[in-house]
């Protein structure tokens, strides 16, 4: 299945987290917290500003993006984990 945001919308896939620290330590899934950054799967095709022009996602397709730890909707599309969000809660695009 292909899937295709709209508007200011984009497919976020997080991160793989780590399970173990830089001491060795394995973390236990319980104690895991959800990585708040993630690639860009897909993009919608943007919106139209107060003055009816058209302006395009700063966001693209493969960029790492760092997000708040809240921000999006979790939805499973073709069983894999996936986040949907506005690109405005995208705190910043990890160079």
């Amino acid at each position: 299945m292909s899937f295709r945001p709209l508007g200011d919308r984009v497919l976020v896939k997080r991160t793989e987290e780590e399970t173990k620290t830089a001491g060795g330590i394995i973390i236990p899934d319980t104690a895991k917290e959800k990585p708040q950054e993630g690639e860009i799967i897909a993009v919608g095709s943007g919106v139209r500003d107060e003055d009816g022009k058209f302006v395009a996602l700063e966001v693209k397709v493969g960029d790492k993006v760092l997000f708040g730890k809240w921000s999006g909707t979790e939805v499973k599309i073709d069983g894999q984990d996936l986040l949907i969000m506005k690109e405005t809660d995208i705190l910043g695009i990890l160079a």
